[in-house]
């Protein structure tokens, strides 16, 4: 190595460092998939604040829904790699979409910098607060009795809800109508007012009208029941042993941003995930605090993309 060389190398080392020292010195944009209300939304607001109110970081969120999440994540890896823009992905757009569309406006692996996991959740099986389905049980039966007949809404095409939906009704042997629809705001409406009859979606998404009796919470999709929905049983309880999907969620950063910036970035937020209080928000919402390191969340993208693309092929699902 010659001289010039080090020189150089160490002036960009030195140059990076102090970057990271003066970062943040402006308000962090945090582009969230998803429509407002929503459980990414809800999370990405409860950990930012949590941050912010630590460090005197403000933190913008920018709510860019579409596309099953990739419209909010492509604005992600296409901006500038300063460590200004981040934004909440989750197992729909960051392990599922690559299989599912035709053609996709990034590469999880290779335009994004993973930051690190913030949470995980199962999904709820809901029905109207009003309708004769009291059981998961009640529901499937009035499906095989008319198989096609009966709705069941998902936040859109691919997502884990509704892939979730469809190994649901692989193991219990019967076929509703998919319903599919641009986030999760509209499709409450319609569950509600009982419209469609079925709705798969995450429990930090659905709490709030479970809680208000608007809903009525038939099933979990976790192992064992959780603690924000005690009486609500497993669908592994409802006769269907082995049954479970859940989703997570995780900061990433556009490629190229500086190892530093994201360094500190981790820190900030598994700090913040480590205090009670945010944890017991979380729990109150459905999800389980996580963080853990950059390498960690960047094997499970990677595991996951494997994993939910032979449920996709499997499931038939495909996006032009």
């Amino acid at each position: 190595m010659t001289f010039r060389s080090f020189v150089a190398i160490a002036a960009t080392v030195l140059s990076s460092a102090v970057y990271a020292q003066a970062y943040p010195s402006k308000p962090i944009r945090v582009l969230v998939p998803f429509p407002p209300g929503g459980g990414t939304d809800i999370i990405a607001r409860e950990i930012t604040q949590k941050v912010g109110a630590a460090n005197g970081w403000t933190f913008v969120i920018e709510n860019r829904p579409g596309a099953g999440g990739n419209l909010g994540i492509d604005g992600v890896a296409k901006a500038p790699a300063d460590g200004y823009t981040i934004g909440l992905g989750q197992t729909s757009n960051l392990a599922i979409n690559p299989t599912l569309y035709a053609k996709m406006p990034y590469d999880p692996a290779k335009d994004l910098s993973p930051i690190l996991l913030v949470a995980d959740a199962p999904l709820v099986v809901v029905t109207s607060g009003a309708s004769p389905f009291k059981s998961l049980g009640d529901a499937v039966k009035a499906a095989k009795a008319k198989p096609g007949a009966i709705n069941f809404a998902s936040p859109g095409n691919g997502t884990v809800a509704h892939l979730a939906a469809e190994l649901l009704q692989n193991a219990a042997g019967f076929k509703t109508q998919h319903v599919p629809y641009k986030g999760a705001a509209q499709a409450m409406t319609d569950v509600v007012s009982g419209n469609v009859e079925l709705y798969l979606s995450s429990v930090p998404t659905l709490l709030g009208q479970i809680k208000q009796g608007k809903l009525r919470a038939l099933a979990v999709t976790s192992t064992s029941r959780i603690e924000s929905l005690p009486q609500t049983p497993t669908v592994s309880e409802s006769g269907y042993k082995g049954f479970e999907a859940v989703t997570w969620f995780g900061f990433v950063a556009p490629a190229g941003t500086p190892k530093e910036v994201i360094a500190k970035l981790n820190t900030e937020f598994n700090k913040a995930l480590k205090q009670a209080d945010l944890q017991k928000k979380l729990e109150e919402q459905g999800a389980h605090a996580t963080g853990g390191s950059v390498d960690q969340f960047a094997k499970l993208i990677k595991e996951d993309i494997v994993r939910w693309g032979q449920i996709v092929k499997q499931s038939g699902a495909r996006i032009d």
